[in-house]
Parts: C-alpha cells; structure tokens; sequence
C-alpha cells in the first residue's frame, strides 16, 4: 500500500472508495490491480459497523437448503416489498462471495471439516456461515491486510466525506460524478479528490437515534452526499430495530447476536415469563421486526427497563465454542450466561433503506455507485433477513467492480479546490453537540419503533428548525467532522420522516398506530430531490 504523500490538489485516482467495511474493502480488492484506487474511511480503518457483524452471512450451501427457500424466507422477511430480481441476485451469488472470503483466507468455523452452519430468526434451514460470534470481525481483519499489502490502493485515514462534486454543479453539461471534497482531521483541510468513478461504501445511519447497536461512524454521510448531489432514495422509513441490544450502563452498543435465539435462546419477562407465545407463533425465531415490537409492547406495558434472553440451558461448552465473544463481555459485566439471563433492549440496528441502485450498484448519477448499508438495492424490502447484510456486501461490489472495469470515460475539466476563504472558526461548538443530542432524542421518541401521524409531524418540525441553524452554522464556520456528520444526520432524519409520513399503512419494519392495516399492494416510498 502507498503511503501518503503531500500531493497538490486535487488528488487523482482512477476509482473513489469511501468508507473501508466490507462492501468498500472488497470492491478495492475486486476491481483490476490497474487501477490506482483510494479508499477515504473518516476514522481508522477497522472502525465501520461490518466489523461489529457477530452473526454471519447467509449462502445456500448444502443439499438440504435451496436458493428457492433463502428467496421465500428473504420475501417473507421483507413483507412483500422485496425486489424479486435483487433477492435472487444476491441469493444465487452468495456462495461465490463466501467462496472468495475463503480463497481470501476468513477462517470460517468448521465441524467435521465442513463450513458449519447456523440458524438465525426467519430462515427455514441452516445457512449462516460464520467465525465464532465476531464473523465482521475476521473478515474485516483479513481484507484489511489483504489492501495494505496492495501497491495500487492508498489507504486515507481520518478523513470525512464532505459532498460529492458533479458536473452540473461545476456548471458543466450531464450529470456526472467526477471527484469529492473529504475533511482531513488530522490537519483541518479539505481536500480535493478527482476520479471518473466513485463507489459510496460508507454503511447506515444507526446514529440517528438515541440507543444504536452502530459504531458512531455510523451517520449517513453516504446517503446524505447522494441526495444532495441528485440521487433519489428509496424505502428509507424501514429502520431495523435489533431486538437484542445488551442493556447495561457499561456495554455500549454490544450486540446480542441473533444466533442466541437460534440457538434456543427465550425471551423472558422480569418475573421470569416467556412472552413470545403471546406474539407469534414462531416465538423467538420470529423475524427481528416483530421481535423488537413484541419487546417495546411488553416494556411499556410492565414499565420495564428491559426483557431478558436466557441461554443458561445449553452448556457452558456449548457457549463457549458459539458464542466466546457475548460469554466474555457479558462475564466481564458481572453476567454469566451459563447461569443467568441477559439483560436487553431493542436498538436501531439497520437501515434497510438508501441510495436507490440497480444490479450493478449504479445510482442516478454516471460515474457514482452505491453498495452496502448505503444503498437500497431492492433486496431487503421492509425488513432485512438476518445474515444478508454481509453477502449483500459482496454480492454488490463485485457487480459495482465489474461494472466500472468495463466503463471508459473521458477526463473531466479541473476541478476546484475548497474555498474557506470566507468562513472562520466556530466559537460555539456546543451548539453541535446540543442539536446532536436533541436530534436523536427525539427521533428515537418520535420515529422510533411504534409511530403515529402526530409524532411524525413533531418530529419533521424539530428537524426543520435543524436544518435552518445547521445550514447557517455550515455557511459561516470552517467544516469540522461533527458539524459534516450532524449535517447528515439531521438530512438523513428528514428522509427517515417524510418517507414515514408516505407510507399509509404498517408494512416490516414501520408501523403506524395510525394505518395499522396492510395495504394490498407493495410500492416502495422513493423521494426525488427535484421534487
């Protein structure tokens, strides 16, 4: 890998990466060692949501399953708004993807010299291939030193998105992406980036809301920077709610996997009873939106802190061979869940919604694709499966990658370097801070798992009275990391909200007090920035 050198702006590359987790790693690996790629990641390399992945991915693997059946439990999942060519898409690619992770050298869990497979909530088989409980994390680990031994990546740290730049915004003909402004925070400056082709990798939006199971890199930046540069998004009301977020004072954002409850794991009142028989009949192997209202219904009806899962009936051999990770932090939290029951919350887990992109991750702009958490590519529907995240990842990079080797494009004009010459430094940074807290807050009272027409309307208020301080505060003072990813948040809330307020009914993952009927037909809410 390159080291960074001090380069007059703007800094060309052949392809643009921003944000280093799976999707973005693997499209760098993926496309032709010709190619003179930067990946721009705002923290350290290793810090995105794919390394917090605890789970696994989803890959038809053997006899017993079919790509038929992981497509009817993705559309199950995803109550009817799943595209159909998107899901088989990804299902049929899944295996090729696990392949090349393991080509890659990801130390998959065997048994019996076998890929050993789990079992997570909505899936009809086994089909969750992983490593332990920390599958991100090895698969980050792995990619990660695969692209630093790469001689045509260079790898920018510490550096943020700020926007896009497009050819009609240089007053140029067409729409096309040609480069992006990107915050170094180690110096202060921004930086001018010019390539032909850029890919946005730079996951969801969890920190929107108050309680998140998402690292705090985790802001929409990817989302946000399409919209403004003319990109429509789709589906972005379908926020996942994980339903098992470890509630403790000291375990930030730790996640109780999925596997817990696949591995026959029940979900308890703080008296000890089991709730999910009340809620449906697949009990804890429900998908995760009904899990999560089943949750939320059962703490606001008991004025409950939290619900506990209890795994304390399998044996301690069996925890820890499965899930060595969640039996050491939670040990280290004073729980041990070989003999007691966890403490936990639902918390905003995924967004299911984004960037509106096709087969090949293209968006509405030439040159700019879109894969990962960031895109809507159509597979998720109103709720996301378990463990098809990660393989969506894949899947798309490798149809982004192959898509932009095949493209030729003409050079671009120059482009400008940022002009700050008439902005100064900020006086009050508290004033981010304050609209940061408030900010999520009220998204999470407001637009959270259970909404209705009054608090949608209270929180688009809120949100427009944000917009105005935060633009002004953008106008007057230099750019820092958290004035660009409040910025983002409260766009990415604006769009979170008003697709709520398009949707008439209660489909997956948004559920409206207000329309709580299913409507007959399946449309997906797609907003258009000129509109």
């Amino acid at each position: 890998m390159n080291s960074r050198q001090t380069t007059p702006d703007p800094l060309h590359f052949d392809v643009l990466i921003v944000g280093s987790g799976l999707a973005g790693l693997s499209a760098a690996l993926l496309l032709p060692a010709t190619k003179r790629i930067a990946i721009i990641t705002k923290r350290a390399v290793m810090e995105g949501s794919s390394g917090w992945a605890q789970g696994g991915m989803a890959a038809v693997w053997n006899k017993n399953d079919s790509f038929e059946a992981h497509v009817q439990d993705t559309f199950i999942a995803g109550a009817g708004l799943c595209d159909p060519q998107a899901t088989r898409f990804v299902v049929e690619n899944a295996p090729k993807g696990i392949a090349w992770l393991q080509a890659m050298g990801v130390p998959f869990s065997e048994e019996d010299g076998q890929l050993h497979l789990t079992r997570e909530g909505g899936h009809s088989a086994r089909r969750i291939v992983h490593v332990t409980d920390a599958t991100g994390a090895a698969v980050q680990r792995t990619l990660i030193e695969a692209v630093k031994n790469a001689p045509n990546v260079t790898l920018f740290e510490q550096h943020t998105l700020v926007d896009l730049i497009t050819t009609d915004k240089l007053g140029l003909p067409g729409q096309r992406c040609v480069g992006l402004y990107a915050l170094d925070s180690d110096t202060d400056e921004v930086l001018t980036f010019e390539a032909p082709q850029t890919i946005l990798a730079t996951g969801g939006a969890g920190k929107v809301y108050l309680y998140t199971t998402n690292p705090d890199t985790a802001t929409g930046d990817g989302i946000a920077a399409a919209w403004r540069a003319g990109c429509r998004v789709q589906n972005m009301e379908f926020i996942q709610f994980h339903p098992t977020c470890l509630y403790h004072p000291h375990a930030k954002s730790f996640l109780i996997s999925e596997a817990v409850r696949g591995e026959g794991g029940r979900l308890l009142l703080p008296d000890g009873t089991r709730f999910m028989t009340h809620h449906d009949p697949r009990l804890e192997l429900a998908p995760r939106d009904v899990v999560a209202r089943a949750i939320d219904f059962e703490m606001k009806k008991g004025g409950f802190d939290c619900v506990y899962l209890d795994i304390s009936h399998q044996p301690l051999s069996f925890l820890m061979e499965h899930f060595p990770n969640i039996y050491a932090r939670c040990l280290e939290l004073g729980i041990d869940i070989s003999k007691q029951p966890i403490p936990v919350v639902p918390a905003a887990h995924y967004t299911c919604g984004g960037v509106l992109s096709d087969l090949q991750g293209r968006t509405d702009i030439a040159g700019l694709h879109a894969i990962g958490e960031t895109a809507c590519s159509g597979l998720h529907g109103a709720n996301r499966l378990a463990s098809n995240s990660l393989v969506e990842c894949l899947v798309f990079a490798q149809a982004a990658t192959d898509d932009i080797a095949q493209s030729t494009t003409a050079p671009t004009a120059a482009l400008p370097a940022w002009d700050d010459s008439r902005v100064s430094d900020a006086d009050e940074s508290v004033v981010i801070s304050h609209n940061w807290d408030e900010l999520r807050r009220f998204m999470w009272d407001y637009v959270g798992i259970v909404r209705t027409n009054k608090r949608l309307e209270r929180a688009a208020h809120r949100i427009a009275l944000l917009q105005g301080e935060i633009h002004e505060f953008y106008s007057h003072f230099h750019v820092t990391r958290d004035l660009l990813e409040l910025r983002n948040l409260v766009q990415v809330a604006d769009l979170i909200v008003r697709s709520a307020q398009a949707r008439h009914e209660s489909r997956g993952l948004h559920f409206s007090r207000d329309y709580p009927k299913l409507l007959d037909q399946a449309i997906p809410t797609v907003l258009n920035p000129g509109n």
